[in-house]
């Protein structure tokens, strides 16, 4: 078994963009917003800003009250929209149930959608056309291809069919000629899909979800899941039990999680050079 490390691939990369930031007269702006007081996405967010004020990124930070209207929420994207300075905008999920999350993220100029969630940009996905991708996502298919995990002809599961995550790998799995099992909470039979798979990637949001006999001996397994339990983070694998059985594995945390918000920052770069290229 070998652990795949999210956390040093990152640091590398993160050095090719500051390499590739190096040739850039100014450096790129990011509009994140937040509607309401939600603990997590502070955290989130915090992560966030910090990444952005290492690369020197411009950093923007808006925060609405719970209680925003709809209309006034999209008249705020819309400035951000209409600044050619502003390269990426993100609204930080979850926002409050009164606010449409689809009217609101498709509400975003796809060329500064650097979250990827927009109706264009997942289409620009599923016909494999150049475009803004979910962060974890493309961070999952990043890990793989630096370790040299072969996805072309592989048997692939994907456990989870979120837009964030098991939607856009799936996809991105596909247009590398995967041969892919997209399953979800009325699946059936979980277990026939998993033990034939090369490539297990499980983001279902239950701790230990996937267990030893769950998987074919030498599988890849990257766990997309974080979790507490008594105080401790564990993902959607029952690792301690995996580990010995998989020839990768994803650890929680210090696998996936790393690469997201790099992916993040990686977009609004590319935002930057789609918005140049469209001018």
């Amino acid at each position: 078994m070998k652990l795949i490390d999210g956390r040093m691939v990152r640091k590398e990369k993160l050095e090719e963009l500051k390499e590739k930031l190096t040739k850039l007269q100014n450096k790129p702006n990011l509009v994140v917003i937040e509607v309401g007081n939600d603990e997590a996405s502070k955290v989130y967010i915090k992560q966030k800003e910090k990444l952005a004020q290492e690369l020197e990124y411009n950093f923007i930070y808006k925060h609405f009250r719970e209680d925003i209207t709809e209309e006034e929420l999209l008249k705020e994207i819309s400035i951000w929209n209409n600044d050619p300075l502003i390269n990426g905008i993100m609204i930080q999920l979850p926002i409050p149930k009164h606010l449409n999350s689809t009217k609101v993220i498709n509400a975003i100029n796809p060329l500064k959608d650097v979250d990827g969630l927009t109706s264009i940009n997942a289409g620009r996905l599923i016909q494999n056309m150049p475009g803004l991708i979910p962060c974890t996502a493309k961070g999952i298919i990043d890990l793989l291809d630096y370790y040299h995990i072969p996805i072309e002809g592989a048997d692939a599961v994907v456990i989870g069919r979120s837009l964030l995550v098991g939607k856009p790998v799936a996809n991105l799995l596909t247009n590398r000629n995967a041969s892919v099992t997209l399953l979800h909470s009325k699946s059936q039979n979980i277990s026939y899909y998993t033990k034939n798979a090369d490539i297990v990637i499980v983001a279902v949001g239950i701790p230990y979800f996937l267990t030893k006999e769950m998987i074919k001996e030498n599988a890849v397994i990257i766990d997309v899941g974080i979790n507490r339990v008594k105080d401790k983070l564990v993902g959607d694998t029952d690792f301690e039990n995996l580990k010995d059985s998989c020839s990768y594995i994803t650890p929680v945390p210090g696998g996936v999680g790393p690469m997201t918000v790099y992916e993040l920052m990686n977009n609004v770069y590319l935002a930057r050079k789609l918005q140049k290229n469209r001018n």
